[in-house]
């Protein structure tokens, strides 16, 4: 943006946070998408009952336009945790930069 390379040191990120058992979990998280990313990872997400709680931009005149969203989830920490994974997959996060394995 402007010359400046913007990254995740500057805040463009995804992340997840996990807290309760296997069985009765939350999560809660940001995802950073481009904004042809975004309608396709909010539905994913939204299928497997993960509530979207804002939807907002952090920039002005980025290219590309990033967009930010917050989300929640209750259930297992499986599934949970495969509603983000798919979200990810949707997004084309996973190859950006995971550290999970193929």
């Amino acid at each position: 943006m402007h010359g400046v390379t913007i990254d995740k040191d500057m805040g463009i990120n995804t992340w997840a946070a996990f807290a309760g058992s296997d069985d009765n979990a939350i999560v809660d998280g940001d995802f950073a998408v481009t904004e042809d990313e975004l309608q396709p990872v909010l539905k994913s997400l939204l299928k497997e009952k993960i509530n979207i709680v804002a939807i907002h931009q952090h920039m002005t005149h980025e290219e590309p336009r990033i967009m930010f969203f917050h989300y929640w989830g209750r259930g297992s920490a499986k599934d949970l945790a495969n509603a983000v994974k798919g979200g990810l997959l949707v997004g084309g996060l996973l190859k950006v930069s995971s550290p999970l394995q193929n």
